[in-house]
């Protein structure tokens, strides 16, 4: 039997064109997978096949594991202390082999073993195929559309397949097969079988490679695209900078009578792209992502990074653009949230933020309406900034002498310790079960006491924007917190339904 294996090996070598070590690797393969069968559970069996005559030996064999890990696979693991009673200077991750009887090859069947070893060279063939074709740094795939799979396009290039999934077409693209496509190559999982190469169509990273093979100077430097936002199929935004002044980024992208972003836009089935100048200054590059909106002016809350963008009647329906796209489009290229407002919306939230201020001071620092006003005109809009500016700005201000100055600081400073006080006792008063809730933090917890949020109920019966508005949270963040706090009214009403 043994040098029907060895027969076996070259038949295969020379049919398949693959090196015996590979062949011997299928063989090993196979008959450890016979062997195991002859064990209850899942234990690891270990087969070594000598090259040379064809014997082969056969072990079962346990991984070590630590102590406190605990055994997970109780068939294939021990635990290192165990284990250091048979080998005295064994490791964890080391292995404890022992010998067992080796299966003679008749028992699996000629025919068997041989759709074993086929299947796996057929793997180690597209494992090779595929690392080779990586190896090559494509970032896109260029190939054919072989078939459709549940919804989904396999795409051939050569000898190898990617899938397009449905999520990562463009919309309203309708591909068929024997179609040339191109698309970025995302991700390759080779525990995927048939297709491994995970690709898109609607992916930013996919217009940004367009670019940089339509446009020499960003493979050669001169240019940058830093950012890039897309509606697929419809609108995108790209932010582009230029590292050489002598080159204009915008022209440079768009191309003589555009041919090079006319060229981007047919491969993304008409996608009409707007080239921004990108800019260190935030508001800058907001005031340019809008574009082609004019802006009035532009307030910058570098806390809750959002902009208040004030554009006039003319400019308002273009500013925010078909649904929203424009300024969505324009706020995930920035990375800013962007709030559009017009000139009477603006000028009603600086007199509700204004009069917010008056109170504000008035209360905590026990001051009259024209020093509220004074602070307010001179920029402050909180008590840290008047109790932290370095005073030599606060001597400044006109109708302030050092005196004033420093008792304002002073009456700062007491507010600020008295309301960070009177915080920590309302967190205190948070239930034990909601500060215990999946997600929630110490910042979450401040924020929710100050709302008179104490109780699991009281979150589960907030809306989504009306946590949003409390914690700064994003919707989905806000919509998942508000799901857990709402899980035990369902587990009470199972319960209850069954009694």
């Amino acid at each position: 039997m043994n040098r029907e294996m060895l027969m076996l090996v070259d038949a295969i070598s020379r049919e398949k064109n693959v090196e015996r070590d590979l062949v011997f690797g299928a063989v090993e393969a196979a008959l450890a997978q016979a062997t195991k069968k002859l064990y209850p559970g899942d234990v690891d069996i270990r087969v070594v096949v000598d090259r040379d005559s064809g014997n082969y030996e056969t072990f079962r064999r346990w991984h070590v594991v630590p102590d406190e890990a605990g055994l997970q696979l109780p068939d294939q693991e021990i635990l290192h202390f165990e284990a250091v009673e048979q080998i005295a200077d064994i490791e964890v991750d080391d292995y404890i082999e022992e010998p067992v009887e080796s299966v003679p090859i008749g028992r699996i069947g000629a025919m068997a073993a041989k759709q074993v070893i086929l299947q796996k060279i057929r793997d180690a063939e597209r494992e090779m195929l595929l690392n080779d074709f990586m190896s090559r740094g494509d970032k896109i795939l260029v190939g054919t559309v072989k078939r459709m799979d549940k919804g989904d396009l396999i795409v051939e290039s050569g000898r190898v397949e990617g899938r397009l999934r449905r999520s990562e077409m463009i919309p309203k693209e309708n591909l068929r097969t024997g179609d040339r496509v191109r698309a970025m190559i995302m991700e390759v999982d080779l525990t995927l079988r048939g297709a491994p190469i995970i690709l898109s169509r609607s992916s930013p990273e996919f217009m940004i490679e367009l670019f940089r093979q339509e446009v020499p100077e960003i493979e050669q430097g001169l240019l940058e695209i830093k950012s890039c936002a897309r509606d697929p199929g419809s609108r995108a935004k790209i932010a582009v900078l230029s590292h050489d002044k002598r080159v204009d980024p915008i022209g440079t992208c768009v191309g003589v009578r555009g041919t090079r972003v006319n060229g981007v836009t047919n491969e993304l089935a008409g996608e009409r792209v707007d080239i921004v100048l990108w800019s260190e200054d935030p508001a800058q590059f907001v005031i340019g992502a809008l574009a082609p909106a004019n802006v009035s002016s532009i307030v910058v809350d570098e806390e809750k990074h959002a902009m208040d963008v004030v554009v006039d009647e003319e400019n308002l329906a273009i500013a925010i653009g078909r649904g929203g796209q424009n300024v969505r489009l324009a706020s995930d290229l920035t990375g800013w949230k962007i709030n559009i407002l017009d000139a009477a919306e603006s000028a009603q939230k600086a007199a509700t933020e204004t009069d917010s201020g008056r109170k504000l001071f008035m209360e905590k620092l026990d001051v009259d309406e024209e020093m509220a006003d004074i602070l307010i005109a001179e920029g402050f809009t909180s008590l840290e900034e008047v109790a932290y500016v370095p005073l030599q700005e606060m001597l400044e201000i006109e109708g302030l002498d050092e005196d004033t100055v420093n008792e304002l600081r002073t009456r700062a400073k007491d507010a600020l310790l008295t309301m960070e006080i009177a915080k920590e006792e309302g967190v205190e008063e948070v239930s034990q079960i909601l500060r215990d809730l999946e997600g929630m933090t110490p910042e979450l917890q401040a924020k929710l006491a100050e709302s008179g949020i104490n109780t699991l109920d009281d979150l589960a019966d907030l809306a989504v924007d009306e946590l949003t508005e409390i914690t700064g949270q994003s919707s989905d963040e806000a919509k998942t917190l508000i799901m857990k706090a709402r899980e035990h009214w369902f587990t009470d009403d199972a319960a209850a339904s069954q009694e």
